[in-house]
């Protein structure tokens, strides 16, 4: 558990330049920008980036992940994420989100030096690529190693909330070396007694709701009706009170 006067980080995964608004207008600490959510997130364009750093007042950390699928990559893919590094680097944002392993699920550790060495004084979050890992507890001490800010996680499981004894284990493991942010599945109605039981000091979210097409004409073709998910100011704010207001025991 942690001390009710203990700040808990919300941080918001933005799938557009109208979710990361969304994101500080309902009181997020930090956004992360990203596109394609609905297969874990990929790197967003240049210009949706480039107006979230015009635009946000609050820290801006960017998801440096070329493709969907498995986080085992070439030569060309890494220079991609080198390449997409720099521009963030350019734009002055707060920092990034990685994550890569070898084919057995290791960390890979030679490309993640290359990419934090790339990001120079850009904070560093290692994304849920951990959650595929073959061993957390090893995966989480190569992230230390590799001198990443926070691992983003669920515990290894398809929620946060299904992963929260894994989770209390890895904040209690990682405590003081590395923070834990736990992501998937949070919502309002789970995050004050999620918190209180995992003892994370960071979750992560992406409050959306579906925004319905202006389209008069529609059309019934798969993935093209031209409704969308964005990241919701309500359901921001609500995650917001929700940590205000826990009651948690002491610590």
């Amino acid at each position: 558990m942690i001390a009710a006067n203990v700040r808990v980080t919300l941080e918001i995964a933005a799938n557009s330049l109208a979710s990361a608004l969304a994101s500080q207008e309902g009181g997020a600490d930090r956004v992360e920008l990203c596109e394609n959510l609905g297969e874990g997130g990929c790197t967003p364009s240049y210009g949706t980036l480039a107006m979230a750093r015009e635009r946000l007042r609050i820290p801006l950390y960017v998801l440096i992940r070329p493709r969907a699928g498995d986080f085992l990559y070439d030569t060309l893919e890494r220079e991609t994420m080198l390449r997409d590094i720099a521009m963030c680097a350019r734009l002055g944002c707060d920092g990034v989100v990685i994550g890569a392993l070898d084919a057995d699920g290791a960390v890979d550790l030679t490309t993640c030096r290359e990419l934090i060495e790339a990001a120079g004084p850009l904070g560093v979050t290692f994304h849920r690529a951990f959650d595929v890992a073959h061993d957390l507890d090893d995966a989480l001490e190569a992230v230390i190693a590799l001198g990443c800010e926070r691992v983003l996680t669920s515990g290894g499981r398809a929620s946060a909330p299904e992963g929260v004894d894994r989770l209390a284990a890895l904040a209690q493991r990682a405590q003081g070396r590395i923070g834990i942010m736990a992501g998937a599945g949070i919502t309002p109605d789970n995050v004050a007694p999620f918190v209180q039981r995992s003892g994370v000091r960071e979750v992560h979210a992406s409050a959306k709701a579906v925004r319905v097409s202006r389209m008069r004409h529609r059309h019934d073709l798969p993935g093209l009706d031209g409704d969308r998910l964005e990241s919701d100011a309500s359901i921001v704010r609500a995650l917001r009170e929700a940590l205000e207001f826990r009651h948690v025991g002491p610590a």
